[in-house]
């Protein structure tokens, strides 16, 4: 049985929209928040790396204890895990990923909440909680990883 969490509602100075490339985030104007604008840039340039193919870059996006369940492949947990994941994964060739329909919650202010659509060149599906923590050095990585694979290509598109 798989338990989602819920997609938050998100306030209007809160949002967030997707530029015309879909390949990046862009905050809206009246996004004030140093941490909403901070995870906005965290997760954009997790996007880059993932679409360069840099499993290094994409597994240190993750604390050492991090936690990703994707939905229906498993939970991992770990740096360990979560490269054993990604690393296969994006050497099959997936790629081009873009983000959709972006929200940001931040819960406070070492903690911001992502949740948005997914699509890829082999499949799509949703994010319903990436949880990024500031770091001790300033950083924001991810705790916590929960998305779903919705559809599977039978090939890679692109």
């Amino acid at each position: 049985m798989h338990t989602s969490i819920p997609v938050f509602p998100v306030d209007a100075h809160q949002r967030t929209d997707i530029n015309e490339d879909m390949t990046t985030m862009t905050a809206s104007p009246s996004t004030s928040s140093a941490g909403l604008q901070a995870v906005r840039q965290a997760s954009e340039a997790w996007i880059r790396r993932f679409n360069a193919g840099d499993v290094n870059g994409c597994v240190a996006g993750y604390t050492a204890d991090a936690v990703m369940e994707a939905t229906p492949m498993g939970r991992f947990e770990g740096h360990a895990a979560i490269d054993g994941f990604w690393r296969p994964f994006m050497a099959s060739g997936a790629g081009q990923l873009e983000y959709r329909d972006v929200k940001l919650r931040e819960i406070d202010e070492h903690t911001v909440e992502l949740s948005a659509s997914w699509s890829m060149n082999v499949g799509r599906g949703v994010i319903t909680c990436e949880r990024w923590v500031k770091q001790g050095d300033g950083n924001w990585r991810l705790v916590y990883d929960a998305f779903e694979i919705q559809e599977q290509y039978a090939s890679a598109e692109g």
